[in-house]
């Protein structure tokens, strides 16, 4: 398993480092597909145990997509889990609605089979609203976040 979670971390790393938009590969039985829009993976498909190693090890960062009116983006979950606003119940949340964003702001972290996977805005904004309760379970690319996009 391990083997298989290094070989879907290097097609990962292919895919950002060369600029590609998309990678498909079939080995056998094996089939994965890496999809990137932009300067960030938003998909991953494959088969049902490459999937499963995907997602826990954060490789696919936040899908982010554009609302109807441009001027508001929607963060969604970029793995199934249990969604936490906060490093711990004892701490604050990492954001609250009218908070400034950056980059490499952490939004909230998704819980996947015992990993905690830290969320990133990955874009510059204010967040307007948090879609998501603390400590509810969220689906693959479920809104979590309403970020005002900075003009």
């Amino acid at each position: 398993m391990e083997l298989e979670l290094d070989w879907i971390r290097s097609l990962a790393e292919i895919v950002s480092s060369h600029g590609l938009t998309e990678l498909q590969l079939k080995d056998g039985e094996r089939e994965i597909t890496l999809s990137r829009e932009g300067p960030r993976i938003v998909a991953a498909t494959a088969v049902p145990e490459a999937a499963a190693l995907l997602a826990p090890a954060g490789l696919t960062p936040a899908a982010v997509s554009a609302e109807p009116d441009d001027l508001h983006v929607e963060i969604k979950s970029p793995m199934v889990g249990t969604f936490y606003r906060s490093p711990s119940p004892e701490a604050g949340p990492f954001v609250d609605p009218g908070d400034e964003i950056g980059d490499e702001t952490v939004l909230c972290i998704i819980e996947a089979m015992k990993v905690m996977n830290e969320i990133k805005a990955e874009m510059q904004g204010i967040v307007a609203d948090v879609l998501v309760e603390n400590g509810e379970a969220v689906e693959y690319g479920q809104p979590l976040f309403l970020v005002r996009r900075k003009i």
